[in-house]
């Protein structure tokens, strides 16, 4: 049985007729004059893979997404080597426009194989077309951003990633709608991290209510993980464009960069879930530790729109949660926030099934449990709880918040010796540390950073 095939453009000679003589294992259906129609087509359910011979240099990683959630592959044909190493970032095939038929259809025969072969979902986000085996404790790409996309057709995008091999690890800092501390926490994280001596990139990535820069004091106003994923979706973020968009944070005991969240929450279609995997692709290459503040809802987009291949309003809490090898769950311990909690963990349990939080209650004081709140809190959890036990406990200390809040800094720097800062940096440091990566950054981080 042949693969239908759409073709955009030619190449120097006729594509499509060199194709037809082959009567071989492909069959071009459809000739399409631009991509739009090329995607209309695909969409359609007319092809299994897409040859693109001219204009290339419009695909994009949410394109090749979109196509990929239909179970169609796609290949470019390009004799530019930027070209070429741009369209394999983003997870497309290439080859050169003077490719023999033969060589050509046996390309397309093994693009459309591999993406119906093993879930792209499993693979490391290491390089094009890596087949590796899922490190342990990393739950991988996520399925395309249309909701109704086939388990096997998704995320090639995603899956390729940027090229070459990232140790860096993925903390992912969650919780129920309220305020229950998720960017306190996130943020405090980090610069407990940095003043371990980690290279460390802090990602604002609430797509409701990005307060990273308030915290910190920036007078941010570019959204930095806006135009990180600007450039990952045209193929263009390296190491050097990472490290220029991402603020840094000088601490006394350390110093990490920041991608500042969108400024306004009309702003989310700008947070595409391809995108942002080869935003945090890239950050495993450069940084030792990317943590990342999502925000509340994992609604499923199914409820949200009866178009199917829409941008996802909360692709980037999904992927973000999908991707990181640590998950914080974080709740107010009330009475409020912990019936919160429990009911958000079901619902991550749902969405997220290989993420395996670590479950904190944050603001934990007995004028709101009672004597011995720690007690009491962990006898109610065992007795009523989820079956994801308890991490941590981390007190209420408002003095020590507001001063920071207020001098918009850290906690290791306005309460150096406060109950809240030490708890934060004990729950941390300590695993991360046995993952860690010797070097404190990368030799392009260095020069960059000295330059």
């Amino acid at each position: 049985m042949s693969i239908p095939v759409v073709t955009v453009g030619d190449s120097r000679e006729d594509l499509v007729g060199r194709l037809e003589r082959l009567h071989g294992p492909v069959s071009v259906v459809r000739r399409c004059s631009e991509l739009a129609e090329l995607l209309a087509a695909c969409q359609g359910g007319l092809a299994r893979a897409a040859v693109v011979a001219q204009g290339s240099e419009e695909l994009t990683a949410s394109l090749v997404d979109r196509l990929s959630a239909v179970g169609v592959a796609v290949l470019a044909l390009t004799d530019s080597p930027e070209e070429k190493a741009r369209l394999q970032g983003i997870g497309v095939d290439t080859d050169i426009t003077g490719v023999d038929a033969a060589a050509l259809a046996s390309r397309i025969a093994g693009a459309v194989a591999r993406l119906a072969g093993p879930d792209p979902r499993l693979r490391r986000a290491d390089g094009p077309g890596s087949t590796d085996a899922p490190t342990p404790g990393r739950s991988g790409a996520a399925a395309a951003e249309g909701p109704g996309a086939t388990p096997g057709h998704s995320g090639r995008a995603a899956a390729a990633g940027p090229e070459g091999s990232g140790a860096g690890q993925i903390i992912a800092v969650w919780g129920p709608a309220g305020s229950p501390g998720r960017t306190m926490l996130a943020a405090n994280m980090a610069a407990e991290l940095a003043a371990e001596g980690k290279s460390v990139l802090l990602v604002d990535a609430d797509s409701y209510g990005a307060s990273v820069a308030a915290m910190l004091g920036l007078l941010d106003e570019a959204a930095g993980l806006a135009q990180a994923c600007r450039l990952a979706d045209q193929g263009l973020l390296d190491a050097e464009a990472l490290l220029r968009i991402a603020a840094p944070v000088v601490t006394r005991a350390g110093t990490f960069r920041v991608l500042t969240g969108i400024t306004r929450a009309d702003r989310w279609t700008e947070l595409r879930a391809a995108a942002l995997s080869l935003v945090l692709a890239r950050a495993r290459q450069v940084v030792d530790v990317t943590v990342v503040d999502t925000g509340f809802c994992l609604e499923s987009d199914e409820e949200l729109s009866f178009d199917t291949m829409a941008p996802r309003r909360n692709a980037a809490t999904l992927r973000s949660l999908e991707l990181a090898d640590t998950v914080f769950a974080v709740g107010a311990a009330d009475s409020i926030g912990v019936p919160r909690l429990v009911r958000g963990l079901a619902e991550l349990e749902a969405a997220v099934p290989q993420a395996s939080p670590r479950v904190v209650l944050n603001k934990v004081r007995q004028s709101a449990v009672g004597r011995s709140p720690e007690r009491q809190l962990r006898d109610a959890w065992e007795r009523y709880g989820p079956t994801a036990p308890l991490s941590a406990f981390l007190p209420a200390d408002p003095v020590s918040s507001d001063a920071a809040l207020l001098s918009g800094s850290l906690l290791l720097e306005a309460a150096p010796d406060s109950p809240l800062r030490k708890g934060i940096a004990g729950l941390v440091c300590a695993p991360v540390q046995q993952n860690s990566r010797s070097s404190v950054f990368s030799t392009t981080a260095k020069r960059l950073l000295k330059g």
